[in-house]
């Protein structure tokens, strides 16, 4: 290329970078199946135990995560900001 970016480094980001395909996933689900009683009976013990993460993870995959509420109110006062203080002067 004209332009120079040919050989800048870069690199093909294909087989590496997203989601993986749907078999994968797939039979990752199928080597999984067969430990699901055993992980619900640890949640359930985990729940039993009073242990915050079980708890927490529970509600969340019961009820899903709550929405994140952010203040997006600002208080700015300009009066006590004084400018002729930056340069030693007096108003």
């Amino acid at each position: 290329m004209a332009d120079g970016r040919k050989g800048n480094g870069g690199h093909s980001t294909k087989g590496v970078a997203g989601r993986k395909p749907k078999v994968e996933e797939q039979a990752l689900i199928e080597k999984l199946s067969p430990l699901e009683d055993s992980a619900y009976k640890a949640l359930r013990k985990a729940i039993a135990s009073d242990e915050s993460w079980a708890v927490k993870m529970f509600f969340e995959y019961m009820y899903g995560k709550p929405k994140q509420v952010i203040d997006q109110n600002t208080n700015l006062s300009i009066n006590e900001f004084d400018v002729s203080k930056l340069y030693n002067k007096k108003t």
